[in-house]
């Protein structure tokens, strides 16, 4: 009997449940847009942790962990914190993981907005057609072969740059010219530099019609007055006809005059959409510079080869230094351009660009062995070997092919939106994703679940990595919303579910999981698996 009434009194008296860990408080708040970076991470559980298993992380933009100092474990094991460096603009990533007392795990991410950071590259930042306002033109990420004459153009015109500005600046770099290296910088200074006017006029004439394709008349004004594009290749125009000026000039203002048209065309460049500016404009100018005096100096040892050979063993002995140290600048500059345009080296198997950047690094390296083999000729006193400077020669032309092609299409691949239909007997799900870029995006839940069900008791979106598995998962705070857009089921009720934010904070591939409860507690879940660049 008294065991009865132990047992009667027990089974009334609240008890305390012993619930898994929660995390109760944020340093900083979830989806919080800061003015300056916090000096520290912080969550707080509602129960103890253990304290030696677990980590609180924090990831930038691409996926990198902003220190790699260790989190530190309050007194009462219920405060994870972490010390953080400054933090520049951009988005963030808090990422924990922590098992509680009763042996679960428990784990969540979250992030936080530092400033107003610049939106993510992707393929559309090299959309000229942005600049002009012009909707519904993608950039190019592939070859096609409606595109073959723009490439072709592009590779002459490479081909005429590289050449008029390298004989300008190797005129300036000989200190003492005889007759037969005057008479062969006067001929072919001027044939380059019609070259150059005449594969201008192609190149500017064939991208401002694609560009302006479909688009009405009064565009093309503004695309030569009021973009930077346009105005632009004006003043390259401008300079390719100062070209004929400068074959009569000194050799400073032919530097000057190579010099300017160079900077040009690193600023029209792919270094033009990245930052910092000065840093990636320099390496994409340097890499010019060195591309001209190759190319240039190249090009009039092959001249001389075939004019005078005493001429052009002499003029081999400085062009194989100079050659030298270009190819290591070329080497230099290309390599950090790459690290600066691409997240990691896998993405050069995702485009073109990147399939054309292997081959022109494997064409370097042939230059550079054919380069090692003439400089030795050349060291010892022989004249340069025919068959490699042949070599050489075709070289530097599949490499100017090459550039015109590659420097025209993105480095990065295009990101689509996520548009994904369900259809099923206990539920209809529509998922959508825009513009599925790192960032800012609009995120959209259509739910539909049976008339006699009604609508969902709750529903939440969660994005989780799968590049980082260890990292818990992302909840989107969709709220709901009233929905006009027709798409009704028979024998169903529709709720739909919006967010816009920062929620996909960093590249790669992502599992988006919908999970709907109904008002009887049913849960039913989808996932989604999306990538992005």
């Amino acid at each position: 009997m008294l065991f009865l009434t132990f047992i009667s009194i027990w089974s009334v008296t609240p008890q305390t449940a012993n619930a898994h860990a929660s995390a109760v408080r944020f340093v900083p708040e979830p989806n919080s847009r800061l003015d300056t970076g916090p000096s520290k991470a912080e969550i707080q559980f509602n129960e103890a942790v253990e304290p030696d298993v677990g980590a609180l992380q924090v990831l930038d933009s691409m996926s990198r962990l902003v220190t790699e100092s260790q989190h530190s474990v309050s007194e009462d094991r219920q405060t994870l914190s972490i010390d953080l460096p400054k933090l520049g603009e951009g988005v963030y990533t808090v990422a924990y993981s922590v098992v509680s007392e009763d042996g679960h795990p428990v784990s969540g991410s979250y992030i936080f907005v530092v400033g107003n950071p610049p939106a993510a590259k992707d393929a559309s930042s090299f959309n000229p057609h942005d600049q002009l306002g012009h909707s519904g033109h993608e950039v190019a990420t592939q070859m096609t072969t409606e595109q073959f004459v723009i490439y072709a153009v592009r590779g002459i015109y490479y081909a005429a740059l590289l050449l008029s500005t390298g004989l300008m600046l190797w005129y300036a770099l000989l200190k003492h010219k005889n007759e037969v290296q005057l008479a062969m910088f006067r001929k072919w200074g001027l044939w380059t530099v019609r070259a150059l006017l005449i594969s201008s006029l192609l190149y500017v004439f064939t991208h401002s019609r694609e560009l302006m394709a479909g688009q009405p008349s009064s565009d093309w004004a503004r695309l030569f007055t009021q973009t930077e594009i346009g105005m632009t290749w004006g003043l390259l125009i401008v300079l390719a006809l100062l070209g004929f000026v400068m074959l009569r000039a000194n050799a400073a203002l032919r530097v000057v005059w190579a010099a300017a048209l160079l900077v040009l065309e690193g600023f029209s460049g792919h270094a033009a959409a990245y930052a910092p500016k000065w840093y990636s404009l320099s390496l994409g100018i340097v890499h010019l510079i060195a591309s001209a005096v190759w190319a240039g100096g190249l090009a009039f040892l092959l001249v001389l080869w075939f004019e005078e050979r005493k001429d052009a063993g002499r003029f081999a002995s400085k062009f194989t230094n100079a050659a030298w140290t270009s190819i290591v600048l070329l080497t230099f500059t290309g390599v950090l351009s790459a690290v600066l345009f691409i997240p990691n080296f896998s993405y050069l198997f995702y485009t073109s660009w990147g399939t054309l950047l292997i081959a022109k690094t494997v064409l370097v390296l042939l230059v550079i062995v054919v380069g090692a083999l003439l400089r030795r000729r050349v060291r010892r006193g022989d004249l340069p070997a025919n068959i490699f400077l042949r070599i050489d020669a075709a070289l530097m032309a599949l490499i100017i092919v090459i550039v015109g092609i590659f420097t025209y299409i993105s480095p990065l691949p295009a990101n689509e939106p996520v548009s994904k239909h369900l259809m099923g007997e206990k539920m209809h799900l529509t998922l959508r994703i825009t513009p599925n870029v790192p960032g800012d995006n609009e995120f959209m839940v259509k739910v539909w679940l049976p008339e006699e069900t009604g609508v969902p008791k709750s529903v939440r979106l969660l994005l989780s990595s799968e590049d980082r598995k260890n990292m818990g998962p992302i909840e989107v705070p969709i709220k709901p919303v009233d929905d006009d857009e027709i798409g009704a089921f028979t024998g169903f009720v529709r709720a739909t579910y919006q967010a816009e934010g920062p929620y996909i904070p960093f590249p790669g591939r992502w599992v988006a999981e919908i999970k709907v409860l109904d008002k009887e507690d049913n849960e039913l879940t989808h996932q989604e698996t999306f990538r992005n660049y």
